[in-house]
Parts: structure tokens; C-alpha cells; sequence
């Protein structure tokens, strides 16, 4: 697959606010590496700007291990050390700057965190990639994902089959066995894009347009993969890339990045970090 155009031809007089600044919600005392990870993709994969946002006592230990190029907004949290309901306000009015909204990287499942990621799902209206803890936070709760839904926000969700079985109440035996027919569906109820993670992935958008994806193999199945794909994912709405096309590209550019990891690394050697590092070479060959 050859990537559109518009990601691999940028004019003479560009500027970094040409594509796109993103704003990742993401992090906790637990889980910073995942924040970390879906950042330096989403640099990586042409962003022009990217700020994590990040619970405030993690943050001096994210700037040692975050690319350089990467901003972060401390912000207030929980006892636990996730990020609380009460940092939405300074979110919302630091997301009035930013062009694409991602939610979910290593979040957790704190209460207060929980219904901050409920709070952002259905308050903001910029673009949005809502991943991992997002998700979680839309189990039993779907009503905030439709409440923005109608047409003003463009919207990508990224569940992996445990995901998706938590958000739709079922098995995952049940996600399994109609990956395409349950995909449709959720995008064309809710009005989303869908990217139904796992072997061969599936893309579909509201109107059914579908993707099915053949790059990838199994050593990608480790932690940290999906949050480096929501990052390019995030990254191509931010230059400009329909929910769709974003969501299509971005999964097969992950993919050809993880096979072109493996052949280096062996599928069992490899990490989420090796998939990041071979996404130059994966575009070269997808120009």
C-alpha cells in the first residue's frame, strides 16, 4: 500500500503547526511508559507538536525518558497517582490550542480518572483516538461517546477483542467469531470509526466502508504495541487524513513497521520500542 500524498509531500514553506498539534491524555504512577510510547510514535509518524498530558508527580521521570521534542502539561491527580476529574477545566482550556485529542494510554481504572475520560469523551469536540483506559472508561457508558457523536467530532476507538467484549457486554469468544459484522455495527451505531485490533484488523467507519489488514504478526502481541499505533493514528488526523484514512494507513504502516521489526529482531525479542524505531523505513517503503 502506498501512502496518500499529503503524508509524504510537504511545501518548501511548511511549518510545524502544519500538522498537527496532538494532545495525548495518558499516564500514571503505573503505567508512564505507555504515554511515553504513543508520544515519540505519534512524533515519529509526522506530528508537528505533541503534549502529554500526564498526572503532575510522574512528570519530572517522563521528561527523563521522553524524546526531547515531546511537551507535557503536568496536571493534577489522585492519591494513587492517576489523574483526577478535577484537572478537566485546565484540560479543556489547554485543548482550545490543539488540533487532536488522544484519551487512554495508561490511564488506569481509578474512579476519579475513570469519570475524567467520561467528562473529556463527551465535552470536547476536537478530534479524538480514544484507546486502552478510555475505552475501559465507555464500558456500561456509551451514552458519552453518542453524546458528541451527531456529526461535530471526528472520532477513532481502537479496542483490542478483551476491549471490544467489555464495551458491546459480551465474550470475547462472541467478538471473535463475527470480528467484521460486530465492527460494522458498533461504528454504525455510534457513529465512529472502529479499528477491531488482532489478527488481520478490521477498519470500518459508520457508512461501512472496511479494511481489512494483512501486515503484522505476532510478536507484535506485547505491551505497548497499541499505544504506539494510536499515536500514528493520532498523528495522520493531525496532517490532515480523514478518521478513516488515518485509521487504514496507520494500521498497516504499524504493521509493516512490526514486520520489518521482527526480521531484525525475532517476533520473540520483539518490543513495542523496535516497532517505533522502524517507522521511517516502513514509510520509505510505502512511498
Amino acid at each position: 500500500m502506498r501512502l496518500p500524498s499529503r503524508l509524504l509531500q510537504r511545501k518548501p514553506a511548511a511549518h510545524k503547526g502544519d500538522f498537527g498539534h496532538i494532545f495525548i491524555l495518558a499516564g500514571c504512577a503505573k503505567f508512564s511508559g505507555a504515554a511515553v510510547l504513543c508520544a515519540e510514535s505519534a512524533m515519529r509518524a509526522g506530528a508537528g507538536l505533541v503534549t502529554l498530558g500526564i498526572p503532575k508527580s510522574i512528570n519530572s521521570g517522563v521528561i527523563k525518558i521522553k524524546p526531547k521534542e515531546v511537551m507535557t502539561l503536568p496536571l493534577p491527580q489522585t492519591r494513587q497517582g492517576a489523574l483526577s476529574l478535577s484537572g478537566y477545566k485546565q484540560i479543556k482550556d489547554f485543548i482550545k490550542s490543539v488540533d487532536v485529542v488522544v484519551v487512554g494510554p495508561g490511564l488506569s481504572q481509578d474512579k476519579s480518572t475513570q469519570a475524567l475520560a467520561r467528562k473529556v469523551i463527551s465535552g470536547i469536540t476536537k478530534p479524538m483516538v480514544i484507546d486502552a483506559d478510555g475505552l475501559n472508561a465507555l464500558a456500561g457508558h456509551l451514552h458519552f461517546l453518542r453524546t458528541t457523536n451527531d456529526g461535530r467530532r471526528t472520532t477513532v476507538l481502537t479496542p483490542h477483542p478483551g476491549e471490544m467484549a467489555r464495551l458491546l457486554g459480551v465474550s470475547v469468544k462472541q467478538v471473535q467469531a463475527d470480528r467484521e459484522g460486530v465492527a460494522r455495527r458498533f461504528a454504525q451505531r455510534h457513529k465512529v470509526v472502529l479499528v477491531l485490533k488482532g489478527h488481520h484488523t478490521v477498519v470500518v467507519d459508520a457508512r461501512g466502508k472496511l479494511y481489512i489488514n494483512k501486515t503484522g504478526n505476532p510478536g507484535m502481541a506485547k505491551a505497548g504495541s497499541g499505544d504506539v499505533l494510536t499515536g500514528i493514528i493520532a498523528a495522520f488526523l493531525g496532517q490532515g487524513l480523514s478518521a478513516f484514512e488515518a485509521a487504514q494507513y496507520a494500521v498497516y504502516l504499524h504493521g509493516l513497521a512490526g514486520d520489518l521489526a521482527a526480521k531484525e529482531k525475532t517476533q520473540i525479542c520483539l518490543l513495542a520500542s523496535d516497532i517505533i524505531a522502524k517507522i521511517p523505513e516502513a514509510v520509505k517503503k510505502s512511498s
